[in-house]
């Protein structure tokens, strides 16, 4: 969790987003274990529809200011955090969030290179042109090889059966 305070320092992001991000996952945690728990129902409820609740808005508030560097930020910053809070045998959904968090590793690694125009037009001639390795002209790079795997990622989420319509919504 230190990386992203430090990237989150370089990059000035609001840091009531990351506190609202961190609160929502716990929220969403103990409800889902609340909900799971006879007599607990109601308060696991209420938890998790606050923890939906909060991040929906941390992310609305984030996608408007379409910085990749701070939309990123985030999405890991939740991934962490689901990461922290999932069951040591549940070795898929661990080993896809693992993947994730390094796929962001080299996404930010890759805007750092875009920042410098004189880097990235190195790296660009790096690239096939051919459309398979291109994206709207730009290269298929890190950056957008882990938007694409999170994309998937949701999107396997979304067709998950029994998936609260609450969650899907945050997840859209």
């Amino acid at each position: 969790m230190a990386g992203i305070w430090q990237k989150l320092k370089l990059n000035m992001v609001p840091t009531g987003l990351l506190n609202n991000i961190i609160t929502s996952v716990a929220d969403i945690y103990i409800g889902r274990k609340g909900l799971c728990t006879d007599g607990e129902e109601r308060e696991g409820r209420i938890s998790y529809e606050r923890g939906i609740a909060v991040a929906s808005t941390a992310f609305s508030q984030v996608v408007t200011t379409a910085d990749p560097h701070i939309i990123m930020l985030l999405e890991e910053a939740f991934i962490e955090q689901e990461l922290s809070f999932c069951s040591e045998v549940d070795i898929h959904t661990s080993s896809s969030l693992t993947h994730a968090l390094q796929s962001f590793e080299d996404a930010f690694s890759c805007l750092e290179t875009v920042e410098d125009s004189i880097k990235y037009k190195a790296a660009d001639t790096t690239w096939p042109h051919s459309q398979k390795y291109r994206i709207q002209g730009y290269p298929k790079d890190a950056f957008h090889l882990a938007c694409i795997a999170h994309r998937t990622r949701l999107h396997n989420t979304l067709r998950s059966p029994g998936i609260n319509m609450i969650e899907k919504s945050l997840l859209e």
